[in-house]
């Protein structure tokens, strides 16, 4: 049996329900002007026209571009180096015939 307190919510829920319907119906432009919609993205240019325009923005901006690109430089480099050890390892590995065993 379901308790009193829940019969009268599903009550409310279903009348809310039916006035949301009947207020579409009799009211669509307030209706249309009441409903959330998802936010307007920004301009595509915003970010480019505010570093342009704010000088701490700007010196922010450049901070993190600077840090991002020497973690990108460092990355790389990091890489580079243990190709060229592997690759050194490998001719190793050729020149002095180690046929039997790779490891």
């Amino acid at each position: 049996m379901s308790s009193p307190l829940a019969r009268l919510r599903v009550r409310v829920a279903l009348a809310l329900g039916a006035a949301e319907v009947h207020l579409r119906l009799r009211l669509p432009r307030l209706m249309w002007a009441l409903t959330r919609r998802p936010a307007t993205p920004a301009a595509p240019f915003a970010e480019l026209v505010r570093i342009e325009s704010d000088p701490a923005y700007r010196a922010l901006f450049c901070a993190e571009l600077d840090a991002a690109l020497h973690d990108r430089l460092a990355t790389h480099t990091a890489v580079v180096e243990e190709i060229e050890a592997t690759a050194e390892r490998l001719n190793a590995l050729i020149r002095h015939g180690d046929h039997g065993r790779a490891a």
